[in-house]
């Protein structure tokens, strides 16, 4: 019999038990939405029912927030992520983005910031969005011109971010601005923004293949509090940096979700599909097959959380997570497209759970730092390091 993963040292007993209650719950609370018509509304229930659950709490920091302890704890959050993925990729989704939009508070805000936002988010009651790319500023941040300009007690925003996450449905963004402190990425800012702010705007609903809710900002002589800004001026790029440190994992989380859900599904058809007067599984390119599968989601598993557990100990992980997130989610892709091939035609079938989950994983290639981009990271740091 195969090992639970949550059996591996990396865990605790706290961790064995979570994985084991959110798995239950998700099984019975969660279903496969991706064909709901109002996706807005979805997902707004989802986030909902996560917050009534208990457990966005895990996705903020610090008790007297709302959070389920004082620190994010990594190996619980990818945990999240690997168990709703593989039930709902909008309900991982919505789980992640309320980590994700909320991180630069929970790591680098204020009492009085994390105070007013954090309880919100962790109940459910608000969405939260991180609002970084731009359209001629993705992989490069550095690049970005989004403006913000300081007036006083203001500070006054310009420009516009595109790819965002939560964008339309969100009532608090963070949201990364060139403040010109220095040259490059040690002149970005941070800010939160709430929905309804004059001079914020949706410019532009974005359909994806898998499709949840993103969208194109953009922000004209936008004034928001300069006790709004998340650290001091300038410091902006750390923020960001930290905050996806955190949830880069979390994506690799993700994929491996995706990956075991597919796996599960490939059995299944391997095991029950007759052929040539015996079933799919009898025949050992199958057996081939599945071998590979099994292979890659063990090894995406154990960097994925040898990272979360590295970042829980204090120790840097930009390495780590990023090696989590390249073999991951490139792995995940392999997997579900063998699991595809193993349904044949009826894989392609609109509505069929692999080709749900063809179609979930792509994205997971590029968002948050894409393959190229981690491999430049690891491939920088080898020469520097050894």
């Amino acid at each position: 019999m195969a090992t639970d993963r949550t059996d591996w040292p990396f865990f605790e007993a706290r961790h064995r038990s979570f994985a084991a209650e959110l798995d239950a719950w998700a099984a019975a609370q969660v279903h496969d939405v991706h064909g709901d018509h109002d996706l807005d509304a979805t997902c707004r229930r989802l986030v909902r029912q996560l917050g009534e659950g208990g457990w966005l709490k895990h996705a903020v920091a610090g008790r007297e927030f709302g959070g389920a302890a004082a620190a994010i704890d990594t190996r619980t959050i990818c945990l999240a992520r690997e168990t709703l993925a593989r039930h709902s990729g909008l309900a991982d989704f919505a789980f992640a983005m309320q980590g994700l939009g909320s991180g630069a508070i929970s790591l680098a805000g204020t009492p009085a910031q994390k105070a007013r936002w954090l309880p919100k988010v962790a109940s459910g009651e608000a969405l939260a969005a991180f609002a970084l790319s731009e359209p001629d500023a993705g992989s490069d941040v550095a690049a970005m011109q989004c403006a913000a300009r300081v007036e006083g007690d203001w500070a006054v925003l310009d420009g516009e971010k595109t790819w965002i996450s939560n964008g339309g449905i969100a009532d608090v963004h963070v949201v990364f601005c060139r403040s010109g402190e220095a040259p490059g990425a040690r002149g970005i800012s941070a800010f939160v923004v709430e929905a309804g702010t004059p001079g914020f705007e949706i410019a532009e609903r974005i359909e994806v293949i898998a499709p949840h809710p993103l969208a194109r900002l953009r922000f004209t002589n936008c004034r928001v509090p300069l006790s709004h800004r998340i650290g001091e001026g300038g410091e902006g790029f750390k923020v960001a940096m930290r905050t996806l440190d955190v949830f880069r994992t979390s994506v690799a989380a993700a994929a491996l979700g995706f990956g075991r859900r597919a796996m599960d599904e490939g059995l299944a058809r391997a095991r029950s599909r007759s052929m040539f007067g015996q079933v799919l599984g009898d025949f050992q390119l199958t057996q081939a097959k599945l071998a590979e599968m099994a292979t890659t989601l063990d090894a995406a598993a154990l960097l994925v959380y040898r990272a979360a557990w590295q970042r829980d100990q204090g120790q840097g992980v930009t390495r780590e997570a990023a090696m989590a997130k390249m073999f991951a989610t490139e792995g995940a892709q392999r997997v579900i497209d063998a699991a595809v091939q193993l349904w044949g035609g009826l894989g392609v079938k609109s509505g069929e759970t692999v080709e749900r989950l063809y179609r979930e994983i792509r994205a997971l290639r590029i968002y948050e730092g894409a393959t190229e981009v981690q491999q430049l990271i690891i491939g920088r740091d080898v020469l520097k390091n050894g």
